[in-house]
């Protein structure tokens, strides 16, 4: 069977477990997590990171951070995961859904104005595939009618949108380290990227229970207390040494997942060329990280057999999200602004394809010979 996901592991990571296992610290904040966070900061080129549990975590500090308020509502896409949403829904939000744009999933930047109110406090966007959203006119529209913008880039590390990085564009970004992530901090971990400066000492303290105990550890005060509202949204140490193997090798993990993600698109370009699938759009102004190779295929019923037939023949493929504003809770917190011109059927066609850093060249071939003898 060849697996649709196994988590990214480079040999890296054994050394440094057992170093902070074997340390006296390995709560949050530890010799790892700043070695991460500096990592990011140098390489990112922003004010401030912090390592978090999860990605949905660092979503939600940063709902807490633009003081999201009950009955204000938040533009994002309805083609997303649940925790894009979750996070400001916590807050008392009102999710306000925009259709996506066909060639790349993401979000269309030209229905956003259109579904901003008087009660619109931000735009939440999602870089589906690690491949960018048209972040340019996203940030003047934003910039006119003073709303923040948050970077759901779980998917986007190591990608960029003319020579940026994604995550750094908006107010606030967010990465994720899940397992079926380019990078893992152990199977969950995330990443809130601060771009804003006035958000950092807020962010620490949030962090830290609504504490100022990132300022006592500094030895800036002679004791902390109680500040603000916050939670406990540090991962342990273990979990950043886990990173730290991983972002090590970041490159190499990076060319790696390249090579697999050409490879595919190479040996299904026959049958594209035909019109019987269609292959990833990459726009001239973003460099993607070959988070994910997808296929779009005829419709619900084509896809449906495809997947059968792959997993038949050992190849595990799969479908993404269901859109939220189709699902009972969706219902309940949000409404689509405008027409659903491509977010449901589009959704309906793509097939996920296995893309993994330990996945063999010769392993991709067979997925592909598998594709070819079924639309033969």
């Amino acid at each position: 069977m060849i697996p649709f996901n196994k988590p990214p592991y480079t040999g890296s990571e054994d050394k440094y477990l057992l170093e902070a296992a074997r340390s006296s610290a390995i709560a949050g904040d530890g010799a790892f997590s700043k070695k991460c966070e500096q990592w990011f900061e140098l390489s990112l080129n922003v004010k401030k990171t912090l390592l978090t549990p999860n990605c949905t975590q660092a979503l939600e500090m940063a709902a807490i951070l633009i003081d999201i308020q009950p009955g204000d509502e938040v533009i994002m896409p309805s083609y997303t995961f649940v925790s894009t949403a979750n996070a400001f829904v916590l807050r008392g939000a009102k999710v306000v859904f925009v259709d996506i744009r066909r060639d790349t999933m993401n979000i269309d930047e030209t229905k956003i104005d259109a579904a901003i109110t008087g009660k619109t406090k931000a735009i939440v966007v999602v870089h589906y595939a690690g491949v960018a959203c048209e972040m340019d006119s996203i940030m003047r529209l934003a910039n006119d009618k003073g709303l923040f913008v948050i970077e759901d880039a779980a998917q986007g590390m190591m990608s960029s949108y003319n020579g940026k990085a994604l995550g750094t564009i908006g107010h606030i970004g967010a990465y994720s380290f899940h397992e079926t992530k380019n990078y893992t901090s152990g199977g969950e971990g995330g990443l809130l990227i601060i771009n804003d400066p006035k958000f950092v000492e807020r962010a620490e303290i949030i962090r830290e229970k609504g504490t100022n105990r990132s300022k006592f550890f500094r030895g800036m005060i002679d004791k902390y207390s109680w500040v603000d509202v916050g939670s406990s949204y540090l991962p342990s140490d273990i979990q950043a040494a886990y990173l730290w193997g991983q972002l090590e090798n970041a490159d190499y993990i990076n060319g790696k997942r390249l090579e697999l993600w050409s490879l595919y698109y190479e040996e299904l370009s026959s049958i594209a060329e035909k019109g019987l699938i269609e292959l990833p759009c990459i726009p001239n102004d973003c460099t993607h990280n070959a988070h994910m190779f997808y296929i779009k295929v005829a419709n619900l019923e084509v896809r449906t057999d495809l997947i059968r037939y792959l997993k038949e023949n050992n190849i595990m493929a799969v479908f993404h999200y269901i859109p939220l504003h189709s699902a009972e809770a969706g219902k309940k917190f949000g409404t689509f602004s405008g027409e659903d011109l491509y977010t449901t059927v589009e959704s309906e066609r793509l097939v996920r394809l296995p893309l993994f850093f330990s996945l063999e060249p010769q392993q991709v071939i067979k997925v592909c010979s598998y594709i070819n003898s079924f639309f033969a």
